[in-house]
């Protein structure tokens, strides 16, 4: 199966993310560790977990001087993520010096964050999501960075920009027994419509972890996939 899900462990609760991971390993394509964990758990959480499942995405989300995030790279080498996440507006410099220090973690940059729409993106940048987007995916393709996090929403201005250039992870990802639940998620569709559109890898979180059955819930989702 080519799974496609990566889950994410956002939780203060070592032993309840372990007995999680255990429990659904087989069936997703990776984890997702973010702050809470990491800065509960910090470095030996996220061994402990690293050893039950190999393909870890540390979402850190940089976003620092050039120099601060070059040295922050080299820190995470040593923990071997297959991902990690820098926001692509800390500018061309900034994607260039991660890049160039990241040995085997595939740097993937942030473009906007599901939680923002369109009056918010207009407050602090004025400008339309999709206008901001476009432009972040731009530098992207030319600081030859390995993916892109956006909203499924925004897939099909990646795919027109990039092409197969870039690895495209989407959070905002909704089932759609989910969907009339609120949440700080702004931009969502299905698992199914954003890999239609282009999608590599889907990122879940609470309609899984919230789940009476997260294994159950991920083998559904799978099922719509194939």
């Amino acid at each position: 199966m080519n799974n496609k899900i990566i889950v994410a462990i956002d939780s203060d609760h070592l032993n309840n993310s372990i007995k999680l991971v255990k429990k659904i390993k087989k069936e997703i394509f990776a984890i997702k560790i973010g702050y809470e964990f990491f800065f509960n758990f910090g470095v030996k959480g996220y061994k402990t977990l690293h050893k039950i499942v190999p393909n870890i995405f540390l979402d850190l989300k940089m976003h620092d001087i050039p120099n601060t995030v070059g040295n922050a790279i080299k820190g995470i080498e040593k923990l071997n993520p297959i991902f990690t996440t820098i926001h692509l507006s800390g500018g061309d410099k900034m994607q260039q010096i991660a890049l160039n220090e990241s040995k085997k973690t595939k740097i993937i940059g942030v473009s906007i964050l599901t939680s923002l729409n369109s009056k918010q993106t207009k407050k602090f940048y004025n400008k339309k999501i999709e206008e901001l987007v476009e432009n972040l995916v731009k530098s992207a393709i030319k600081n030859k960075l390995h993916g892109l996090v956006c909203s499924p929403k925004e897939i099909k201005i990646v795919k027109k920009l990039a092409g197969d250039k870039l690895i495209i992870i989407t959070p905002g990802i909704r089932p759609i027994n989910y969907l009339n639940k609120k949440d700080d998620q702004k931009r969502t569709l299905t698992p199914k419509q954003a890999i239609d559109r282009g999608a590599d890898y889907l990122v879940i979180c609470r309609p899984i972890t919230k789940s009476k059955n997260p294994l159950a819930t991920i083998k559904q989702i799978n099922k719509t996939l194939n």
